[in-house]
């Protein structure tokens, strides 16, 4: 697996989830990003890189729609266009990033080794997105 820097598109496993995006009939992108979130809440150790990769570019797609979201990684990101998200991912984009956040999650403990707190900046980063959506709800 190969990580090139601290975007959510910037690992194989997240850019081979924005190529799955791009195959994918329009009407099922919405589905798959839903399934790469849910991913990481299942029970079982689900924060390792393959599962835990995916779901934060698709939290990160989640923000992109939202004010203050940045667009999705202009060279490793989607590059057909995707459907406006259902609201109901946004809570769910959040319980995704806490859980890759949390103490126990092993991409974070990757993460932690590092000395350039890149990483955690840009997951505070979505994170503050997408809540701010829900409290100006």
């Amino acid at each position: 697996m190969g990580t090139w820097g601290v975007g959510p598109f910037d690992n194989d496993h997240a850019a081979d989830f924005a190529g799955d995006l791009d195959e994918a009939p329009p009407e099922q992108r919405t589905e798959l990003i839903a399934r790469a979130l849910h991913a990481v809440l299942a029970p079982g150790n689900n924060t390792i890189s393959r599962v835990a990769d995916p779901a934060v570019a698709a939290a990160a797609l989640v923000a992109a729609q939202l004010p203050g979201g940045s667009p999705a990684d202009p060279v490793y990101g989607p590059d057909e266009p995707l459907p406006p998200m259902p609201v109901e991912l946004i809570p769910l984009a959040i319980r995704v990033l806490d859980r890759v956040t949390a103490a126990d999650s092993e991409v974070k403990q990757l993460w932690d080794e590092v000395p350039e707190p890149g990483w955690h900046d840009e997951i505070a980063r979505l994170r503050a997105v997408l809540v701010n959506d829900i409290s100006v709800e």
